[in-house]
């Protein structure tokens, strides 16, 4: 399968194939050199997949985790790209999940003021979501991505069979932004996840997903107003993320925690804790209230005193509405699930 991304900006292909990782050089150009940007939890077997097609590569691993999305991280792959003198000419390929992707597109946005970087997600988080889009950025303090640039990729290849490795909880994480993109503005992927089994369905779980987003970014790239709908479940899901120093809960667990108070209908936020349920994400938590309603206030999203929320009705039908920041205190403390 195939998409294209065309946006005002840019274009590009994003290609879901299963074995599409050993196949790299039918779609880009990897005679020049190749800087591949991973982390130490992405299996050998992958990172190998990718360096055994490229005449002269260099492998960089971070550490897993949120906290590569960080100032000294950043720095430190900017310094190995230019240990490795990459050119203008040369190719960035973010392989991992969400933050490499993330810190390997603010990289290549950045070094000499922008050269060429492919995505391969290897996630369900990733591959849902964050590989497309052409959002990179990296936390700064305890501000998530407060610090990035639009920079959209050259080519994202989904291989299916990279989540073969991935570990059941990183897995569901991934999840929740589709069951995001099922309420927002696609009921049928929605209703995907009231099915027995969800692995039935998974390639068209992210497909269904993807479709979503483009659409979304191609009317809408800098987020003027329609892709703000992505933000379903962010603005207080980032709080909470924020509040346990973004290691307690994963970003997708957070995200499902924070659209529930922003369902209007009480059927639709039964059936959202019925899917959680089975799927094994977490519904609510135990977190200071006054603390994660500080913690919004700091994030992108607030502007001069309001915040942009993103609220659903019934799966499928969303819409926007900026309110004064108060008021998101007053929707965490009377939030009923």
């Amino acid at each position: 399968m195939k998409l294209t991304m065309q946006t005002k900006t840019a274009g590009y292909d994003i290609i879901l194939e299963r074995g599409c990782i050993k196949q790299i050089s039918s779609y880009i150009n990897l005679d020049r050199k190749v800087f591949i940007l991973t982390d130490q939890n992405i299996p050998s077997v992958w990172v190998d997949a990718v360096k055994e097609q490229c005449p002269n590569a260099y492998v960089h691993r971070v550490p897993g985790g949120e906290d590569s999305k960080s100032m000294s991280t950043f720095e430190e792959v900017l310094s190995a790209c230019l240990d490795f003198h990459m050119s203008r000419k040369d190719l960035l390929i973010a392989l991992g999940g969400g933050v490499i992707g993330d810190l390997g597109g603010f990289v290549a946005a950045s070094y000499m003021r922008g050269i060429d970087f492919m995505s391969i997600p290897t996630t369900t988080l990733s591959q849902i979501d964050s590989s497309i889009g052409g959002k990179t950025a990296i936390n700064l303090g305890k501000v998530k991505n407060i610090v990035g640039a639009f920079y959209h990729p050259k080519l994202v290849l989904i291989d299916f069979d990279t989540l073969s490795t991935l570990p059941e909880r990183q897995k569901i994480n991934g999840l929740a932004e589709a069951i995001k993109a099922g309420l927002i503005r696609d009921a049928k992927l929605f209703e995907l996840f009231e099915e027995d089994n969800y692995e039935d369905h998974l390639e068209e779980i992210i497909y269904r997903s993807l479709c979503m987003k483009r659409d979304v970014v191609q009317q809408d790239e800098k987020e003027a107003n329609l892709r703000k709908l992505l933000n379903f479940g962010h603005t207080i899901g980032h709080g909470i993320e924020t509040y346990y120093d973004l290691k307690t809960y994963l970003h997708g667990e957070a995200v499902t925690m924070g659209m529930f108070y922003f369902i209007t209908s009480d059927e639709v936020k039964e059936r959202l804790k019925n899917i959680c349920i089975r799927l094994g994400l977490p519904v609510t938590a135990n977190y200071d209230i006054e603390k994660v309603y500080e913690i919004t206030t700091m994030d992108k999203k607030a502007a001069e005193g309001s915040i942009s929320t993103v609220w659903v009705d019934e799966p499928g039908k969303s819409y926007i509405k900026d309110l004064p920041q108060e008021e998101i205190l007053e929707i965490l403390k009377n939030n009923k699930i």
